[in-house]
């Protein structure tokens, strides 16, 4: 489903984000990436989106070669990848419904599909009932959800998320976490960024280690 292959990603002016990282995610895996801040984990999941490109190496997403893909492209390779952030990156002058519809709005869904998914998608992360709340009246964990429920609006088989907990107690990550593992028992490919080894640990999932743009460690759950 995703494969890295020899990938480096080296900035102008020099710094080497990302070198020589290997690894295959299998379709409905569910892994994180881990590692201290400026690691290379949010540029990793940027290569996976064509956020950015790589300097060097192989990537497949699908069996989509990124390198092979021009840039009037990657619009339909993005309608595959729900994307959730950190930061949410929601619009706080659009309620809770037009938020979650925007990428079926760009990709032209018709009005009655939209209205059908994007209940469905807030029922889903339990927010059914704010669809007309506009999200500066939400707490900082219902944002996130907002964020994954335009995540996944479009059923996309590969989620990335980047940090998606960072902002949020314990108890809010935790469930931020599971709403992850439903995704994935239904067979979306998950992969998620976070610095919360304490969490991911708790989560009994394969595991990519970066150091300094370095892929050190690829371990798996023992079962």
């Amino acid at each position: 489903m995703i494969l890295f292959n020899e990938v480096s990603k080296r900035y102008p002016g020099g710094h080497q984000a990302l070198n020589q990282v290997n690894f295959h995610i299998k379709r409905g895996e569910m892994v994180f990436v881990t590692g201290h801040s400026g690691a290379g984990k949010t540029t990793l999941l940027r290569l996976i989106a064509l956020i950015e490109r790589n300097t060097s190496g192989q990537i497949i997403v699908g069996k989509q070669n990124l390198a092979r893909l021009s840039n009037h492209r990657i619009p339909y390779l993005r309608r595959r990848i729900g994307m959730a952030f950190q930061e949410h990156r929601l619009l706080f002058d659009r309620s809770v419904f037009d938020n979650v519809a925007l990428p079926l709005v760009i990709a032209g869904f018709k009005h009655q599909e939209i209205r059908r998914r994007v209940r469905a998608a807030l029922d889903k992360v339990g927010l059914l009932n704010k669809e007309k709340s506009y999200p500066i009246t939400l707490s900082g964990g219902q944002q996130q959800r907002v964020g994954i429920a335009r995540a996944v609006v479009n059923k996309p088989p590969i989620l990335l998320a980047d940090e998606p907990t960072g902002n949020l107690d314990p108890g809010l990550a935790k469930e931020i976490m599971n709403l992850f593992t439903q995704f994935n028992q239904v067979g979306v490919t998950v992969l998620i960024a976070s610095h919360a080894l304490g969490l991911v640990k708790t989560m009994g999932q394969r595991t990519l280690i970066l150091q300094k743009g370095n892929l050190i460690g690829d371990t798996f759950p023992r079962r």
